[in-house]
């Protein structure tokens, strides 16, 4: 008989695993908020601002979601953002990607100890994939690759456990999971029917039925973008063909990979590499033998759909390029990508481990060392490739928001509006600690159509922050404007203006 003060046998490793997590994205937060590199990709300061303007705007409201990226993050920082310091310093974007990523590990370590039915298994599996810098890295600022690694982590828990259960609970968790999945990142999308797939697979009985209702409620929330795409702008499709999307950055520029798979391969791969490193990718080749052998593969040919995904999306004209720095050009553009093969090598792994479960004592820790033996080796964040992407693409940004911020400190506005380019120069209000209801963008619609239309007329604002030549700044030229500040930081960035309007 056992102690009512006990924990049950099956709960402790999962209690054990989840403690754990906990620790190591508290420590990893702390390292980003000390550093000071939460916001240094471009795109999590745009994330977290659009959060901040759902409830902070000249029009605030559900128009702030805007079209083009998916809605899911900047819905969980909603909680958090209306706070003034967690705003300005980042954390409230840290604390929800960093609770996604302790969803993603206890998902991905209950899984694999379901697929590989042994403890050490799930435990090479979720420490190869927790104890990864990149990974780390992207857990704790607000970014969207965790939080789409959290949802494909539910989905193949409840893919696994409705393959062993029948029950359907698991099959309208997978159909959640696959909302979270589908409107968080484009790859959700894709997902769809190969879920659809997998859980038809797993049905003892009416296959196609399991395989149509999932595809028609998983679809649902696609369309409802499509809807929201509509509703905004007049085209569903806008999020694909706007003036906003990859397309419209891309500009129909060429980049490797475009119609050339074999060079998509070859970009794709790189990142893979830099991402996970070397010693999991080889371990993950070797798993995925074992997987095949133990007839486990469902959950590793799962996993190895994302990169597909971003193969055939490089490969198309989506607009999707990857730049890593060892290929030319030379430079770092969504090299975050390969994240996708983390989880994918870290599932593989745990098939190793699970084939030789007999010497799981000193097979287990092994693996998980040889893993990270690269970041062990060298210790160096310099080979952190998502820390070092952020960290490099962000220098010029960086430079000139901390001193547009010093000055706009220097110089109170309390009471002016502020007119500003989107995107980046959003980040100055965020570090001066500006209230964006004092502000004017192209978020605002209709007012801030009319105020570059005819500025003469409709511009109400005392203040304009805009980089030298963007549409503010042409609309602007014309406009009763002194006292302009221009600050340069780097040949290859544009100067930063700051106007104030001359009072009649």
């Amino acid at each position: 008989m056992t102690n009512s003060g006990d924990l049950p046998r099956s709960s402790a490793p999962t209690i054990a695993v989840s403690a754990a997590l906990v620790v190591v994205a508290v420590l990893a937060a702390c390292w980003c908020y000390r550093n000071g590199c939460i916001l240094y990709y471009g795109d999590a300061e745009s994330h977290l601002n659009i959060s901040r303007g759902l409830i902070d705007s000249a029009t605030p409201g559900y128009d702030q979601l805007g079209t083009v990226w998916l809605p899911v993050l900047h819905v969980i920082c909603l909680p958090l953002v209306g706070n003034r310091t967690l705003w300005v310093t980042g954390l409230a974007g840290t604390i929800p990607v960093a609770i996604c990523f302790v969803v993603a590990g206890i998902c991905f370590f209950l899984a694999a100890r379901d697929v590989y039915s042994t403890v050490g298994a799930a435990l090479v599996v979720t420490a190869c994939f927790a104890l990864n810098p990149n990974v780390l890295y992207l857990a704790v600022i607000p970014m969207t690759e965790v939080v789409f690694l959290a949802g494909i982590s539910i989905v193949m828990l409840a893919a696994v456990r409705f393959q062993k259960t029948q029950r359907r609970m698991w099959m309208a968790t997978a159909v959640v999971a696959s909302w979270l999945l589908s409107l968080t990142r484009y790859d959700g999308w894709f997902l769809i029917p190969f879920i659809g797939v997998w859980l038809a697979l797993g049905a003892r009985n009416r296959k196609m039925v399991t395989l149509i209702v999932f595809i028609a409620l998983a679809s649902l929330a696609p369309l409802y973008w499509f809807a929201h795409n509509w509703y905004l702008t007049g085209n569903a499709l806008d999020f694909y063909n706007g003036p906003y999307s990859p397309r419209a950055i891309q500009h129909g520029a060429p980049y490797p990979g475009l119609h050339d798979w074999l060079a998509a391969f070859h970009y794709y791969s790189t990142a893979c590499l830099l991402c996970a490193g070397g010693a999991l990718i080889a371990l993950g080749a070797l798993g995925a033998c074992c997987a095949l052998w133990r007839r486990s593969w469902q959950p590793v040919l799962f996993l190895f759909l994302t990169p597909l995904f971003y193969i055939w999306s490089m490969h198309s004209s989506s607009g999707t390029p990857i730049h890593v720095p060892s290929l030319w050009p030379f430079s770092y553009y969504n090299t975050r990508y390969g994240i996708a093969a983390v989880p994918l090598c870290a599932m593989a792994a745990g098939a190793l481990a699970a084939q030789f479960h007999s010497a799981a004592k000193w097979l287990a820790p092994m693996l998980v060392l040889i893993a990270v033996s690269p970041w062990l080796l060298h210790p160096n964040r310099e080979k952190w490739i998502c820390w070092k992407e952020s960290q490099v693409n962000s220098i010029d940004r960086r430079a000139w928001t901390s001193l547009a911020a010093g000055y706009i400190r220097q110089h109170p506005t309390e009471g002016d509006c502020i007119s500003a380019s989107s995107g980046d120069v959003t980040g100055v209000f965020r570090e001066a600690g500006i209230p964006l209801r004092t502000t004017l963008n192209i978020g605002n619609g209709p007012r801030w159509f009319a105020a570059i239309t005819r500025p003469d007329l409709f511009h109400p604002c005392s203040w304009a922050i805009m980089q030298r030549g963007d549409t503010l700044d042409r609309a602007l030229t014309r406009g009763p404007y002194i006292d302009k500040l221009t600050i340069s930081t780097s040949e290859f960035s544009p100067d930063l203006v700051i106007a104030k309007r001359t009072l009649p």
